[in-house]
């Protein structure tokens, strides 16, 4: 068996999954139609186990140490930080970028700035018999983000009510229930160690440091949404913003929450946030995602992709149980009390950040 992988996607996953697969001696290669660094909205906040999956996989990124979360409202403020010696990193996702794509560079592994119109599976299903864009390949990893084509084109997407619902002279005077993700980043010194969370009516607010000059704040809520609007909503937040320069433009992302209704299909494979994704709400996003690229390329190494289906909902149980739990509160009624509840019940709060960003 050659291993030959082909990666539909080269965001910060897409390269991941082809380190790995580099490192356990398959044959990746990445399409990405976009030249140079990718950006996306985000919170640009890396934990501490996704900053060890980095290490291991020879990747540094130049950022900012974060050394905890901070979950805050209008009234009272709980922190919590990580053991001594434990940190995670804020930085930019340009640079993340670069980094892992000078890893790619470093390991030889083909990157094809093309779009990948469609792929073609063999009628057995055997290695060899998979083509993307002509090339013949064994397995196709799906990493192109929230609105995966690999996905959809799999027939991986989970089946959805909407249009039914849409079809509702009630559900459409209904708001739009999705959330949606914002972000800018503002040239001024990162004033704590700490990501910042702060709870408003109906938005979070994220202040992630992401070197010595920059902070990022993004905003995750229902739309319409405004940055501006939201920062004005936080006097303190307000205040330290006065004056400063946006240090990028402003980023949209959305909607965020994505279903699929399998991770694998014959030859073909999702991971990152084609596999499906809930909002990640004390930052473990990435680092799901690099533990996802990870047990994947270990499927493919043994031959058995199959039993990825099984290793992504092991690596990414906490992740689904905790986070969709905190979702659920923070989309309900009970919203108001997720701050009031994290500082009632600190060490609860502590090993939920914990579990998450190991």
């Amino acid at each position: 068996m050659s291993g030959r992988v082909a990666i539909v996607g080269g965001g910060p996953i897409g390269l991941a999954t082809a380190i790995e697969a580099r490192l356990a001696g398959l044959e990746p290669i990445v399409f990405e139609p976009r030249v140079g660094p990718i950006d996306k909205a985000c919170g640009e906040g890396l934990m501490p186990g996704a900053m060890a999956d980095l290490a291991r996989l020879g990747v540094d990124p130049a950022g900012y140490p974060i050394r905890g979360i901070r979950y805050q409202d209008a009234r009272r403020a709980v922190d919590h930080r990580y053991p001594p010696g434990v940190e995670g990193r804020g930085v930019r996702r340009l640079v993340l970028h670069a980094a892992l794509r000078k890893r790619v560079d470093e390991l030889g592994v083909e990157v094809v700035h093309e779009k990948v119109a469609g792929f073609e599976l063999g009628a057995t299903g055997q290695a060899g018999e998979c083509t993307v864009n002509g090339r013949s390949v064994d397995w196709i990893v799906g990493a192109d983000g929230l609105h995966s084509a690999v996905r959809a084109a799999a027939g991986l997407d989970r089946p959805s009510t909407r249009g039914a619902r849409a079809r509702s002279s009630a559900a459409r005077t209904k708001p739009d229930s999705r959330r949606f993700g914002l972000r800018r980043h503002y040239a001024v010194a990162p004033w704590s160690d700490l990501v910042e969370v702060t709870y408003l009516d109906d938005v979070e607010l994220y202040i992630t440091p992401v070197d010595e000059h920059t902070v990022g704040v993004a905003l995750l809520g229902h739309r319409p949404l405004s940055l501006d609007e939201a920062i004005a909503r936080v006097p303190a937040l307000a205040e330290r913003l006065a004056g400063a320069a946006p240090a990028s433009e402003l980023r949209g992302a959305g909607a965020l929450a994505q279903r699929a209704r399998s991770r694998t299909s014959g030859r073909v494979a999702l991971v990152g946030d084609a596999s499906g994704y809930v909002d990640a709400l004390t930052g473990e996003g990435l680092r799901v995602g690099l533990a996802q690229a990870r047990v994947l390329v270990h499927q493919l190494a043994a031959g058995n992709l199959p039993g990825y289906e099984r290793a992504w909902r092991r690596s990414t149980r906490d992740f689904r149980v905790l986070t969709a739990g905190l979702l659920a509160a923070a989309t309900s009624p009970a919203r108001g009390l997720i701050v009031p509840a994290a500082a009632a019940l600190p060490r609860v709060f502590g090993a939920v950040v914990n579990r998450l960003a190991r």
